[in-house]
């Protein structure tokens, strides 16, 4: 690994440190990869994925634009979901990247989906 990633781990191991999700109140956590994005609504009481979405789902994918649009409409899509289930609020756990572009808008896409932070 070179030194960009494990600072990015170290980061990510603090954050997990103060950072847990429960049934009522998950945490939707965020890898970016170089070409998509993928967030994950977890409870971390029982261990198991409750939804998820990234830029390879069916209908992120045909969306066509910039990779910050599409993180927009994957932070929509989460919220959708995490809505069917019931869930309103949830902790975002940015998984050590900056809250900063593709991130931040995944952030204000589940915002506008109706979750609250």
């Amino acid at each position: 690994m070179n030194n960009k990633s494990i600072r990015r781990q170290k980061i990510r191991y603090n954050i997990r440190k103060k950072v847990a999700g429960s049934g009522q109140k998950p945490r939707l956590a965020v890898f970016r990869s170089n070409t998509g994005i993928y967030a994950q609504l977890i409870d971390d009481v029982k261990g198991v994925t409750l939804a998820s979405a990234s830029t390879k789902d069916k209908g992120v994918a045909a969306q066509k634009g910039k990779k910050v649009d599409q993180s927009k409409v994957v932070g929509q899509e989460i919220a959708k979901k995490a809505v069917a289930l019931g869930v309103k609020e949830i902790i975002f756990d940015r998984g050590g990247y900056l809250y900063h572009g593709r991130v931040k808008a995944l952030a204000e896409g589940a915002r506008e989906g109706g979750l609250k932070f």
